[in-house]
């Protein structure tokens, strides 16, 4: 019933965008997918918990004891003003940045407090259809596919030194607008930014096809062609990531992109599209829409002069966007989805690093990451151990606001999913997990959430089999590898995996057993610029970063020509 409800929807979206009936009819359907689908949690999460009253069963004696309070960590202080001015706010189309056709602004908030930091332009059907034609003329007419490959390079070489160049001020912009810590940001994330467009400008004068030999007289080569407009979908957890996993390598293959980005966080993404225009790209080559999936996103994803749909957000919504991108064109779509990531402890693991690994799988970027190891499974022999030092690391970290030095974890992205992540601890302790450390509001403003570990956690538990994208470590106790290899692989993910062990043999046993599209041995989140990464199953189609999604951007056209009188073949 619900799947046939969602396929009159969908279909109803994709009928409305074609025949030009107006939006606000589209939208409405997809806020009614957004109100079954909160029914449908509401349903499985009770909410008759209260937090002052929580209590918990001892692991040794069995006792109710109440909750130890999340304290150890830094208190949270009047808000760091920070070291940035908020210029671009507006749609970027065709090289110029400009306001929604209808006028229509959004606000964009502090995570810290839910206050205001801009209002920006909120695209939708209009302001789309502007960025596509800019774009296909761009690519139909325009110099972009037509210049060398070595003059693309230069550009994105040129992008990648500008961005170097204004790094405190991007950073500062992510940080501010998506909550995550500014020392994470500078360290990790820009660097990385910047090494991606490097690796794809190198990519881009290296794309090439093959000769085939063929039964018979003929000259058989393949050409690889850039697909064409490129209508992109990121998220809000890594902005400024997710720009370059897809902006990088549609630019370097030749195409055109009109790209939508999160409605939470919009701001990093327009400041360094103005950068690309300073490093001398053409207009109408890159298009940045800010707005809500929706309207705009739904717009992008069933447009018919759209070639090619990337899109990384939940698997709910990616089933959504699949279906608008096949009902509409039947364009390709790239789609990284959801998690569930199981990190395995072995019974021969060093507990003190495996513990710092898997705290750091768990809780890097508020938990707000689709890769998390949000499924820590620890072997019987060191499980007792392996708790009590996760939940010593756990009261250690350090919440406060993400401006300050040495803070590990700031608010999660807005209120919603605060809410989201509350609500899934409530099922925790309903479901009989027990509850070690966190559970609670962190601070009385903004959107922090204490570090949250919980033990005695049971397969069939939300916590163990749901995406919570928030600080809530997940501990469960295996006997048997072959055991933790089935529970591992019994969910409907399969975007990563953490295994920690000293035994080689161990080692070269779960990763190919293990279904997901990374397996990390003795780390976590490595994402180097030529790694590739994407999942099994229902946390998508096709990979991103790598050679590999040079694929997504490309047509192989085969060219076959008769010889005669060949002196060899």
């Amino acid at each position: 019933m619900k799947t046939s409800i969602t396929t009159t929807i969908t279909a109803n979206i994709v009928h409305q965008y074609h025949s030009g009936e107006c939006q606000e009819k589209s939208n409405f359907y997809f806020i009614v997918l957004r109100k079954m689908a909160a029914r449908r949690m509401s349903s499985l999460l009770s909410s008759s918990y209260a937090p002052a009253l929580l209590r918990s069963l001892d692991r040794h004696s069995g006792r109710a004891t109440c909750i130890t309070r999340f304290s150890t960590a830094a208190a949270l202080e009047e808000p760091i003003t920070p070291p940035v001015k908020v210029e671009y706010t507006k749609l970027l189309i065709n090289g110029e940045f400009v306001d929604a056709a209808s006028g229509k602004t959004f606000p964009t908030l502090d995570p810290r407090t839910g206050q205001l930091i801009a209002d920006v332009a909120e695209g939708d059907l209009e302001d789309v259809n502007r960025a596509v034609a800019a774009a296909r003329k761009a690519f139909d007419e325009g110099p972009w596919p037509r210049m060398t490959a070595y003059e693309r390079s230069r550009i994105l070489l040129r992008f990648a030194d500008l961005v170097e160049k204004h790094a405190d001020e991007i950073t500062a912009l992510e940080v501010w607008d998506n909550g995550k810590p500014y020392e994470q940001a500078a360290r990790d994330e820009i660097p990385l930014f910047i090494r991606l467009f490097r690796y794809y400008a190198g990519w881009a004068d290296k794309i090439h096809g093959l000769t085939i030999q063929a039964d018979g007289p003929h000259h058989v080569q393949t050409l690889h062609e850039p697909i064409g407009v490129a209508g992109q979908i990121i998220p809000w957890n890594f902005p400024l990531l997710m720009f370059s996993w897809k902006v990088g390598p549609a630019l370097a293959c030749g195409n055109t992109v009109v790209l939508k980005t999160a409605e939470q966080t919009p701001l990093s993404a327009l400041y360094v599209s103005k950068l690309f225009h300073e490093a001398g790209l053409p207009p109408g080559v890159l298009n940045i829409v800010s707005g809500y999936g929706p309207s705009a996103g739904a717009a992008l994803a069933c447009h018919m002069e759209v070639d090619k749909l990337s899109f990384t957000g939940s698997t709910e919504t990616g089933k959504i966007v699949l279906g608008l991108a096949a009902k509409s064109n039947l364009k390709s779509a790239t789609l990284e989805l959801g998690g569930k990531s199981p990190f395995i402890v072995c019974e021969d693991a060093n507990v003190d690093e495996a513990v710092e690994l898997a705290h750091a799988a768990l809780f890097y970027n508020q938990g707000q990451c689709c890769c998390a190891g949000s499924r820590t499974y620890v072997h019987e022999r060191v499980y007792d151990e392996f708790l009590e030092k996760a939940k010593t690391r756990a009261l250690q970290r350090v919440v406060g606001d993400p401006f300050k030095k040495g803070v590990e974890q700031g608010p999660q992205v807005d209120s919603e999913q605060f809410d989201k992540i509350l609500k899934y601890i409530r099922s925790g302790v309903e479901n009989g997990a027990t509850l070690e450390t966190g559970g609670e509001r962190f601070g009385s403003n903004g959107y922090y959430v204490q570090p949250t570990v919980f033990s005695n956690v049971q397969d069939n538990m939300l916590i163990a089999k749901d995406e919570i994208f928030g600080p809530v470590q997940s501990i469960l106790k295996f006997k048997e590898i072959d055991e933790v290899i089935q529970r591992s692989n019994a969910s409907q993910f399969g975007l990563a995996a953490g295994v920690f062990t000293q035994n080689l043999d161990t080692a070269n046993r779960l990763t190919r057993a293990l279904k997901a599209g990374t397996v990390w041995i003795n780390c976590f989140d490595v994402f180097d610029a030529a790694i590739p990464f994407g999942g099994y199953k229902m946390s998508g189609h096709g990979r991103e970063k790598g050679v590999y999604s040079l694929n997504a951007y490309l047509q192989v056209k085969a060219v076959v020509t008769r010889l005669k009188n060949p002196a060899w073949l």
